[in-house]
């Protein structure tokens, strides 16, 4: 039984008077104590997918059109608000991109800490302090007391994303998704927040979506992977099989864009072109205007999801979400 399972999930914004879809049919599960990456440059729908799965979707202009989203057996799209209060902080946390704009900042990080735990546990001030300073150490902060008291505009980056990290888990969350947690870190402070969250995930036995636009840092924590353009999966796979045998274009491009030893004296690759804004996805496949494989037909038809074998074969399957196999959306596998 999967931790969460999402379901031909469409979520759209309404710009300029018209309904713009920035995640298209997005279909994916999440199992038990597993962790799945969701990959794909700014602009391709990750943020907003796991917004959704929050119910945090701006409204309006957003809305969520359709799909399913089912958590601990419950419909998350079909609760009261209420009843979603009490899953979200509690069940499923979040550590956001930004956490100099997460944070109020007129509030301390041991308040803020401490509020989910008054809020969800009923624990009075007094033991709420004591375990967010016992979070803080968890979290790798060596003066736990001087953070508790500091504004978040007194703390480094790293420091800030790791009182995040605190607040995400004072709640012990059976999901945890990280939305981009080590943007604007240097690579040594990504390093440790990343093994950090590794540890913490074995420690607690929970599950966690890891969002990033880059492929490399899923390496070595995702189980399973899915890369998301224009706000569709255009491959999902094991994070083994996706990283030696990529099949979708986008995905070796963006494998051929991580820097690596045996390159050492080459340009960096680069993607041309820019991802298409919701407003001006084009008609069939939505990577061909970039993509260097691209045939007729990926101009005109919409190619469907594919699972696919060893031998490079592919047979038209639903849009199931079953992250155990190879799938790919491109016409190069009909």
């Amino acid at each position: 039984m999967p931790c969460l399972s999402c379901n031909d999930l469409k979520v759209s914004f309404r710009i300029q008077k018209k309904s713009a879809y920035a995640v298209r049919g997005v279909s994916f599960s999440v199992g038990d104590r597993r962790t799945l990456g969701i990959v794909g440059e700014s602009g391709c729908g990750k943020s907003v997918t796991a917004a959704a799965i929050m119910r945090l979707v701006p409204t309006p202009p957003g809305k969520i059109e359709s799909g399913s989203i089912r958590f601990e057996e419950k419909e998350l799209l079909a609760i009261p608000e209420k009843e979603m209060c009490g899953v979200r902080g509690r069940r499923i946390s979040m550590v956001f991109q930004d956490p100099m704009t997460s944070l109020n900042p007129v509030f301390t990080c041991g308040y803020q800490t401490a509020e989910p735990l008054i809020l969800h546990k009923g624990m009075d001030k007094r033991a709420a302090a004591e375990l967010s300073m016992e979070l803080f150490s968890e979290v790798g902060i060596a003066e736990p007391k001087r953070v508790f008291s500091s504004y978040p505009h007194n703390l480094s980056g790293g420091m800030r994303q790791r009182v995040m990290i605190a607040m995400a888990l004072a709640c012990s969350p059976r999901l945890l998704i990280a939305d981009e947690p080590t943007t604007a870190l240097d690579v040594t402070v990504q390093a440790r927040l990343l093994e950090l969250l590794k540890k913490l995930q074995d420690t607690k036995d929970m599950s966690m979506i890891l969002i990033t636009h880059n492929l490399g840092i899923v390496t070595g924590m995702a189980h399973d992977v899915i890369v998301m353009y224009a706000g569709e999966i255009v491959e999902s796979a094991p994070a083994q099989a996706l990283f030696e045998s990529p099949r979708h274009p986008y995905t070796e491009c963006l494998l051929k864009t991580i820097p690596s030893i045996e390159r050492r004296g080459e340009r960096l690759t680069v993607i041309p072109g820019t991802v298409p804004t919701p407003l001006e996805v084009p008609e069939g496949c939505p990577f061909h205007p970039r993509c260097p494989k691209a045939k007729d037909v990926c101009k005109k038809d919409h190619p469907p999801l594919h699972r696919v074998d060893g031998g490079g074969n592919g047979v038209n399957i639903d849009n199931d979400g079953d992250n155990g196999k190879h799938h790919v959306r491109c016409h190069l596998y009909e």
